[in-house]
């Protein structure tokens, strides 16, 4: 039986969109699946601010061996999301 989201024989997610939604009190984010470049990767929306981002597979590997001092630095918002410009 193939995975959930996967097609039999094939690498690649079955359906574009597929996701939900995360949120917190600090944060609204849209994630869902995006087949339509190279290969799949995770689209994440800003859901207050519309920014988009889209990682690949190399990227979320990434944030899970990133040390959490550095994830840490990350979350700061005061690093670049709130800054005065």
């Amino acid at each position: 039986m193939p995975e959930p989201g996967r097609e039999p024989g094939h690498d690649g997610p079955a359906v574009t969109g597929i996701g939900g939604i995360v949120h917190s009190e600090f944060a609204d984010v849209a994630v869902a699946v995006d087949a339509t470049a190279n290969g799949p990767r995770l689209r994440l929306e800003d859901r207050r601010t519309g920014r988009v981002r889209f990682l690949d597979a190399l990227e979320l590997e990434t944030v899970i061996w990133l040390p959490d001092g550095h994830l840490t630095q990350l979350l700061d918002p005061s690093a670049d999301r709130w800054r005065d410009a």
